[in-house]
């Protein structure tokens, strides 16, 4: 692999407006991504805020299999020490075998941002690459405005890149910050710097112009040998560089494979569960990995996919891991079912075709699946000959009320275990969480394994946004138990229901992953 990857969508990415992201949150991205086979991953800034700092310290205890994890900061401030920076000592602290350094190159920002001089700018860029390369760190210089100040003053531009490269920077990116250069002026900016500096040479581009992914592919053409971006090309304004289709073009196109071939087919799996861990829809057309990224509709495209699937097709579907359909007919996806519960260690047997059937009934009506394994599991469970569900619905009621500052609700549900009905009562922080609280106290009698269970994470993602208030709501409940966690699904007009269909969801899972742990004793 001549080119490496840097995924920011930890940093970078949450810059878009209306995206935030838990440290839980965080982290599971970070595994999914070292699981593709990103190699270097930045995990925020952590001189910015404590969430960034305490994802250091626990990325750290849970380790990565291969990714490095880079710590994000700038350039000392004007007229102080590096030792006497408050940020740099936040940077250091992370304990990063990585740190990434933003720097100006461009002399607008030099002279009217950080309003101090050329020379001046230049000793910090030099000094604070040379105070983490002293500390035995990895160091990643970014050239913040690069192509902007290349444009205005190429030879200070490449004054700013060569102070990083002689300090001991181990690769210098230029950045594309404000997203409208052109891929000619990439070229020949990324032509000029490899010319100037010894150093490893990388790109980071900002799609302001739509440009972001040729930008990023003249660069490599012209030489860069890492290049950065987020998964779904999170970020702010108009977003980053998209790692996803960036990863498949190089791949299939290009002959130069970024990540192992296996993992080439999960690129569909991660971007769809980035986007529900970030609570945000997934564009259906997204090049390679969009639901509808291979659909095909009635016609002559239709007719002609099912006789020579490419001849409407640029690439096979499968290689990452997304699948051909036909609005029309519904081509069957059982291949994926089959895959995805051999996953998760079930055997679907002949039930292929009802679990897919029934999963794109659910999907018709709001229910997504990519992200919400649980769900997907219990329609594997639930198609199974034989299977008898733990408990039932037999019907729930939750009351909120609100009374000068303080707002209280309560919960009642009803649920019918091996014939007998079961009645559960219970207050909570809110109708969720007294609706989880009421459910545990029915089902306590006859399943006690359930005390340790909890309920992580809760999401609401509307499905019509056109409807406004009678839109359906989608609910991803996220519940942990024994060093497991699993997420899942439910929707409803009503927010109450979709969270009650997420809610039984997770308990039955966690009844039927107990009883698979620890089967009964048989008489013998």
């Amino acid at each position: 692999m001549d080119i490496v990857l840097y995924d920011t969508t930890l940093r970078d990415g949450t810059q878009r407006a209306g995206l935030s992201l838990s440290l839980e949150d965080k982290l599971k991205i970070a595994h999914r991504l070292d699981a593709l086979g990103i190699h270097y991953i930045e995990g925020g800034w952590p001189g910015s805020n404590p969430k960034d700092a305490e994802f250091f310290r626990r990325i750290a205890e849970t380790g990565l299999r291969d990714a490095k994890v880079a710590a994000f900061g700038s350039t000392r401030r004007a007229g102080v020490r590096c030792a006497d920076d408050p940020s740099l000592e936040a940077l250091a602290a992370a304990q990063t075998p990585v740190v990434t350094l933003v720097g100006k190159s461009s002399i607008l920002h030099v002279e009217h941002v950080l309003e101090t001089t050329r020379d001046e700018n230049l000793r910090m860029i030099a000094e604070t690459v040379a105070y983490f390369k002293r500390l035995g760190k990895e160091v990643v210089y970014d050239a913040e405005h690069f192509f902007d100040g290349y444009a205005a003053d190429p030879e200070y531009a490449l004054a700013t890149v060569a102070a990083a490269a002689e300090s001991g920077a181990d690769c210098v990116v230029l950045c594309d910050t404000n997203g409208g250069s052109l891929p000619g002026a990439v070229d020949a900016g990324v032509r000029a710097v490899r010319a100037h500096i010894r150093s490893p040479v990388g790109i980071h581009t900002h799609n302001d112009g739509g440009l972001a992914l040729a930008n990023a592919l003249a660069a490599v053409s012209a030489g860069c040998v890492h290049v950065q971006g987020t998964i779904n090309g999170y970020g702010e304004r108009c977003g980053n560089m998209d790692l996803v289709p960036l990863i498949a073009t190089l791949h299939l196109k290009l002959g130069r494979p970024v990540v192992p071939a296996a993992q080439l087919g999960q690129l569909t799996e991660v971007a769809h569960a980035v986007a529900a861990l970030a609570n945000l829809n997934l564009d259906p057309h997204a090049p390679y990995v969009g639901r509808h990224a291979f659909t095909h509709k009635a016609g002559l495209h239709a007719a002609a996919v099912a006789k020579l699937p490419e001849s409407y097709q640029h690439v096979e579907p499968a290689l990452v891991g997304n699948e051909m359909r036909v609005v029309v007919s519904e081509l069957a996806g059982r291949g994926n079912v089959r895959l995805r519960a051999r996953a998760l260690g079930l055997d679907v047997g002949d039930c292929e075709r009802e679990v897919l059937q029934r999963l794109k009934e659910l999907e018709s009506r709001g229910y997504q699946f990519e992200a919400a394994e649980g769900s997907f599991e219990m329609l594997v469970r639930r198609a199974s000959p034989g299977y008898v569900p733990p408990f039932e619905t037999v019907g729930f009621w939750v009351i909120s009320e609100k009374r000068g500052e303080r707002t209280t609700a309560q919960a009642r549900v009803d649920l019918r275990v091996a014939g007998a009905t079961w009645h559960g009562v219970a207050d909570g922080q809110g109708p969720v969480n007294a609706l989880d609280r009421a459910a545990r106290q029915a089902l306590r009698h006859e399943y006690p394994e359930l005390a340790d269970l909890r309920l992580v994470d809760y999401k609401v993602r509307i499905v019509d946004e056109h409807l406004g208030t009678a839109a359906k709501p989608r609910v991803l409940v996220e519940s942990a138990q024994a060093g497991e966690r699993w997420t899942t699904v439910g929707c409803s007009e009503n927010i109450i229901e979709a969270s009650w269909q997420a809610l039984s969801d997770a308990l039955e899972l966690a009844l039927l992953r107990r009883r698979a742990a620890h089967p009964p004793a048989t008489a013998g």
